[in-house]
């Protein structure tokens, strides 16, 4: 599936800033996740909204702070899908 350049490029540096020992299964989990809320919302490009759910929905709650401070470092716009 296609992805915005932008949140492409958001995902990765992101993903680069994730503790190697976590890194490995962040990127299987969540651009998989990512995909499946673009296909639910009927679309064939993963936007950042589809990325930011992934992460908050898969990412363990254990590591929640440092998976907001690693978006806003990367410039995600987590702040709507808090509590969703």
């Amino acid at each position: 599936m296609q992805w915005e350049e932008k949140t492409q490029q958001k995902y990765e540096d992101m993903i680069r800033k994730i503790p190697l020992f976590h890194r490995e299964i962040t990127k299987r989990v969540v651009p998989q996740k990512a995909e499946e809320n673009a296909k639910a919302r009927g679309s064939s490009v993963i936007e950042e909204g589809d990325v930011v759910q992934a992460f908050l929905t898969e990412v363990p709650k254990a590591f929640y702070s440092l998976m907001i401070r690693l978006m806003d470092d990367v410039k995600f716009n987590y702040r709507p899908f808090i509590g969703k």
